[in-house]
C-alpha cells in the first residue's frame, strides 16, 4: 500500500500536539485535584501529577483515528474491501486499548498499594483480547523450531492473542518507577517495530505504532527527569498490550518478544521475590541512588549495581539511560539478524 506521506505526518502531528498542548493543562488541574503521587528518587520528597497516560492515550487515539478517516474517505474509496479489511484489526486493536485503560485507570484509582491484586491483573487482561479475538486477528501461521511453519488455526484467537495481550500489558507494568523509563522504551520498541511492520507491507500497522510514538515523544519532554508528570498504569497496561496488538497485526511477534526481552527477566527478577520487591531504589544522603536489596529483584536493581562498577554516584538518569542502551542493543541485533535471513 502506498501512503500519501502529508497524512502521515497530519497524523503524528495529531498525536504529538494534543499531548504537547494538553499536559500542561493536565498538570494544573491534577496538581490542584490532589491527583498526585510521590516522586521515590528525590530527597524532598515533591508530589508530581500523576495519571499523564490519560492525555496520551486520548492523543493516541484521535491520531489513529484522524489516519483511519483519510484512509476510508480518500485513500481507499476504490478498494473498498481492502479497506475494511485493514481498518477492522485497527480498530479493534484500539478497542482492546481502551478496555486496557480502564484497567490501569481502575489500578490507579484503588492504588499502587491497595490496588488490584496480583493474580487479578494478568485475567482481567484477558478480555481485554476479545476484540481481537473475535474478528481474528493476526496470522494463525507460526514457525516453529525442528517442526516448520505450522496452522494452529483456532488456537491463535482463543489461546495466543488473549495471553499475548494479557502477558504484555502486565509485562510492560512491571518495569518503571522511574523518570522517562516507560515512555522511552515505549519509544524505543514501538519505533522498531513500526520499522519491521513497515518493511513488511503492514504500513497501516506501522501508522498506528507510531501515531503512539509521536505521542510519547511529547509526553517525554514532561515525563523525563526531574518529572512534572507521572504516566500511571493508565498508560503502563495499554502501551503493553499496544506493543502486543501491533506484533499481531503487523505479523512480527517473532521480533516483538525478543525487543521484549527487558521485560522478561524483569518478570523472573521479580518472581525471585515473590512479586513482593519493589523497583524502587533506595535514596543515599546525597540525593543518588544504591540498590534497596542485598540480592537483585528488578532489572532496575540490576542496572544500578552495574552503574556502581563505574560511578561512585548513581542517579535516576543514569539508570533509565543504561536500560535504553541495553533496548537498544536489542533493535540493533535484531536488525541485523533479520537482514541477515
Amino acid at each position: 500500500m502506498i501512503l500519501d506521506y502529508p497524512v502521515l505526518i497530519t497524523s503524528f502531528l495529531i498525536s504529538f500536539i494534543i499531548v504537547l498542548a494538553g499536559m500542561p493543562l493536565w498538570i494544573k488541574r491534577a496538581n490542584k485535584a490532589g491527583l498526585t503521587g510521590r516522586d521515590m528518587h528525590k530527597s524532598d520528597g515533591r508530589q508530581v501529577a500523576n495519571l499523564g497516560g490519560l492525555v496520551i492515550i486520548f492523543a493516541f487515539l484521535f491520531g489513529t483515528l484522524a489516519y483511519v478517516a483519510v484512509d476510508t474517505f480518500i485513500i481507499s474509496h476504490t478498494n473498498i474491501e481492502t479497506h475494511i479489511e485493514r481498518d477492522l484489526g485497527i480498530m479493534a486493536g484500539l478497542v482492546t486499548i481502551l478496555i486496557l485503560t480502564i484497567l490501569g485507570l481502575a489500578d490507579d484509582i484503588l492504588g499502587w498499594k491497595i490496588g488490584l491484586r496480583q493474580w487479578q491483573k494478568p485475567i482481567l487482561a484477558l478480555f481485554a483480547a476479545v476484540p481481537l479475538a473475535v474478528v481474528n486477528a493476526g496470522h494463525t501461521t507460526m514457525a516453529l523450531p525442528l517442526i516448520g511453519r505450522i496452522d494452529i488455526g483456532i488456537i491463535f484467537p482463543l489461546v495466543v492473542i488473549p495471553f499475548a495481550v494479557s502477558g504484555a500489558a502486565n509485562g510492560f507494568n512491571m518495569l518503571g518507577g522511574y523518570n522517562g523509563l516507560e515512555a522511552g522504551m515505549g519509544i524505543l520498541i514501538l519505533s522498531a517495530l513500526a520499522y519491521f511492520t513497515w518493511i513488511n507491507e503492514y504500513s497501516h500497522i506501522a501508522v498506528m505504532a507510531l501515531c503512539m510514538v509521536f505521542a510519547l515523544l511529547a509526553f517525554y519532554i514532561f515525563n523525563r527527569c526531574p518529572a512534572k508528570v507521572f504516566p500511571g498504569n493508565v498508560l503502563s497496561y495499554p502501551l503493553g498490550g499496544l506493543i502486543a496488538v501491533i506484533a499481531i497485526l503487523g505479523n512480527v511477534e517473532r521480533i516483538a518478544v525478543v525487543l521484549f526481552l527487558p521485560f522478561f527477566l524483569e518478570f523472573v527478577l521479580k518472581l525471585r521475590g515473590r512479586f513482593r520487591k519493589e523497583s524502587f531504589a533506595r535514596l543515599r544522603y546525597d540525593g543518588s541512588l544504591d540498590a534497596p536489596y542485598p540480592k537483585i529483584y528488578g532489572l532496575e536493581h540490576l542496572a544500578i549495581r552495574i552503574l556502581q562498577q563505574f560511578k561512585r554516584r548513581v542517579h535516576e538518569y543514569n539508570v533509565t539511560h543504561l536500560i535504553f542502551a541495553f533496548e537498544i542493543l536489542l533493535i540493533i541485533f535484531v536488525i541485523v539478524i533479520y537482514r541477515a535471513l
